[in-house]
């Protein structure tokens, strides 16, 4: 489908605020079904095709997915005597906010957008495909949201753009602190 994908209605972001929804992500074969989600719904038969894997295995991911609220039943259809479930992401962007937590408390994440992009990249780096930057400058936090909210643009525009081509492409991006990158002393100007 040319235009907006995918191919059933969804919400535009939705606030992953529990651990188990952020440990969900942390799987890659989930990654990936949730990426194959992105172009339009699919059954687990079609994604078991897609991913190479067992149905059994994929039934099993989905499965999780759904229990987290990243994946549901966005339509059926009867094949033979069997209901045929068709599954769709729940949200075109999901984003980690632990601010919505039960008890408020700060929750310990194990899952990292940068692990999963430097394991998806790999192939990339070793045939000369990959392109990428790294820079590092002294902001303050003003700065810093100011230029994340439009890196998250630039995640929703990514996220947008029509499904075609025969490849897949990732795209990662963040800003972290480094609390011991190395500072001149202060100018005596």
């Amino acid at each position: 489908m040319e235009g907006k994908p995918p191919d059933y209605e969804l919400a535009d972001r939705l606030a992953l605020t529990s651990p188990a929804q952020v440990r969900a992500l942390g799987n890659p074969l989930r990654n990936t079904i949730l990426g194959l989600l992105h172009e339009r719904a699919a059954t687990v038969t079609e994604l078991s095709t897609a991913v190479d894997r067992p149905k059994s295995t994929v039934a099993h991911h989905v499965k999780v997915l759904t229990e987290a609220g990243l994946v549901q039943v966005v339509r059926t259809r009867r094949v033979r005597a069997i209901e045929e479930a068709f599954y769709g992401r729940t949200a075109r962007l999901f984003f980690v906010s632990l601010e919505g937590s039960d008890d408020g408390a700060e929750q310990p994440l194990d899952f990292n957008d940068f692990e999963v992009a430097a394991r998806e990249s790999g192939p990339a780096y070793a045939e000369g495909k990959l392109w990428g930057f790294i820079r590092h400058a002294r902001i303050d936090e003003q700065q810093k949201e100011e230029f994340w909210r439009r890196m998250a643009a630039l995640v929703e525009e990514f996220d947008a753009l029509p499904r075609s081509g025969d490849v897949v492409h990732g795209f990662a991006i963040g800003v972290y602190p480094i609390p011991d990158y190395p500072q001149l002393p202060r100018s005596t100007d």
